[in-house]
């Protein structure tokens, strides 16, 4: 397997994020959705990745720029199929790291409060996220639930951040 940075153009991620989208309709009330389409997440603002098993996607997550020190981690998925296999693991310290090393200071994330979404959090507090208040444009929701992530490392300007 291997992580690549997508330009989101081939049919393959199209389809793969369709079924996201889908899915999180069906779980998530429309007014608590805030998944991205693709050409949201094509903005320049957003880097995102596909995790590739040869030539099929398994995974995909992105990060959005919200300022000069802080990060949203997007679009994080991982095909039903390959579930539970260690993929999201991966992907999200690949992520974490490409933010720390871009200098970000914080990478905050929205996921889900349903049941549904309880894999989602474990793996994020396992990777050291905790619970916080809306951040950017968000705005309270019992659909949703808030995490965010100190980085270690330089941030902008130089300044150690821990």
């Amino acid at each position: 397997m291997r992580i690549v940075v997508d330009d989101l153009s081939g049919p393959r991620v199209a389809e793969f994020l369709a079924e996201h989208l889908r899915e999180m309709r069906s779980v998530t009330p429309l007014e608590s959705k805030h998944a991205l389409d693709l050409d949201a997440l094509r903005k320049p603002d957003v880097t995102f990745w596909s995790v590739m098993d040869g030539d099929a996607v398994v995974g995909c997550g992105a990060l959005k720029r919200l300022d000069v020190s802080h990060a949203e981690l997007k679009s994080m998925r991982t095909s039903t199929a390959r579930k539970r296999g260690g993929i999201a693991s991966m992907l999200l310290g690949h992520i974490v790291a490409e933010a720390e090393r871009t200098g970000f200071a914080q990478v905050s994330l929205e996921t889900g409060s349903d049941e549904f979404f309880l894999p989602a959090r474990k793996l994020y507090e396992k990777f050291g996220f905790v619970y916080c208040e809306p951040f950017a444009d968000y705005r309270p929701d019992p659909n949703s639930v808030f995490m965010t992530k100190r980085l270690a490392g330089t941030g902008p300007g130089g300044y150690e951040v821990r």
